[in-house]
């Protein structure tokens, strides 16, 4: 089989393409016969990182994708051969990402589709959906599960929501009936949020931001989903509600950020910080399950149309599509993997 590796930490140009044996899977795996790969900036950040060298000899990058089940190991219930999945956190503590034509990995990180479902669409979820779901559900009151009526009655500010995390958290927001604000930096970005559907588009940067998001909500936010705390902290605070919570996933911006002590404990402010890699099992489970609920009932739609934009690459190219991914594409990158629908 055709398959994506790098044996050394580097930039895309260590990224070659190989022919592999295909595996066999274990006990408690599967076979996947990988239609679609998703391309993150955890994947390029991964390949990029000399912090201790690489734990394998030899790796396939990506975490996230699409295909259909080609084998299972003994012990293994669902999915079954034939089954239609999407995949998530592949290559986490594996060498065995979905950048490849057929990948193994543990039944658990395997997720059967919804009928009718593109792999387009479910090699997108992954990564950006799961973190959009954990960064929803750790305000102190709950939810702890996303479900339409969810969050009846709550404002989620989705700080950059044109990118793919914040694309997913406005339309999980939305489906869980929030009330949704959205910041972003352009009338392109502002059309994207709004085809995701956001309820309220903010520009930035903007003095008068804060002033702006109370005009929305008076009595303040109460989830942010924020991308960049370096930048954002202190604006989040200002508009935060009395218990709210900060759930920050990434550092773009920068790798550290100071928030007002006093405001920030008046108003009892949660920051919680999240990793997919470190979040355990039961948060990741409850992710998969309720995402998949949101694809079957339509909330979580991908193409420009729905706020998403999709770039392509070929299998061969998949050094292209992560340095696509690390300047900063807005949308969502794929790779093509196979011919299969």
């Amino acid at each position: 089989m055709r398959a994506i590796v790098y044996s050394t930490t580097g930039d895309s140009s260590v990224l070659s393409l190989v022919e592999r044996e295909v595996a066999e899977p274990g006990p408690g795996e599967v076979r996947v016969k990988i239609v679609v790969s998703g391309v993150n900036p955890t994947d390029w950040k991964a390949r990029a990182s000399d912090r201790g060298g690489l734990p394998f000899a030899e790796i396939v990058p990506n975490q996230d994708g699409a295909g259909i089940v080609d084998a299972v190991g003994d012990g293994v219930t669902s999915p079954r051969v034939g089954d239609h999945v999407w995949v998530y956190l592949a290559a986490h503590e594996r060498p065995t990402g979905t950048a490849q034509e057929f990948s193994v990995l543990p039944a658990s990180r395997t997720v059967p589709l919804p009928e009718g479902i593109g792999f387009d669409l479910a090699a997108s979820l992954g990564v950006p959906a799961m973190t959009a779901h954990r960064a929803l559900t750790v305000h102190q009151s709950g939810p702890a599960r996303l479900a339409p009526g969810a969050l009846d009655g709550r404002t989620v500010l989705v700080a950059g929501g044109a990118g793919a995390v914040g694309h997913a958290a406005v339309q999980l927001a939305v489906w869980a009936g929030a009330t949704v604000i959205a910041s972003v930096s352009s009338d392109e970005k502002e059309a994207l949020v709004r085809a995701a559907g956001a309820h309220h588009v903010v520009r930035y940067p903007d003095d008068e931001l804060a002033a702006r998001i109370r005009e929305i909500a008076p009595d303040g936010v109460d989830h942010v989903v924020e991308v960049s705390p370096t930048a954002n902290a202190a604006l989040d605070v200002e508009v935060l509600a009395n218990h709210g919570s900060i759930a920050y996933y990434a550092n773009n911006g920068g790798d550290d950020f100071t928030a007002p002590i006093v405001a920030s404990f008046a108003k009892n402010a949660r920051w919680q910080g999240l990793l997919l890699y470190t979040v355990g099992e039961d948060a990741l489970h409850a992710a998969a399950e309720d995402v998949t609920a949101a694809v079957a009932d339509g909330a979580l739609p991908v193409g420009v149309d729905a706020g998403l934009p999709l770039t392509w690459f070929a299998l061969a190219d998949t050094a292209a599509a992560h340095d696509a991914v690390e300047s900063g594409v807005t949308g969502k990158v794929l790779i093509r993997v196979s011919d299969d629908s």
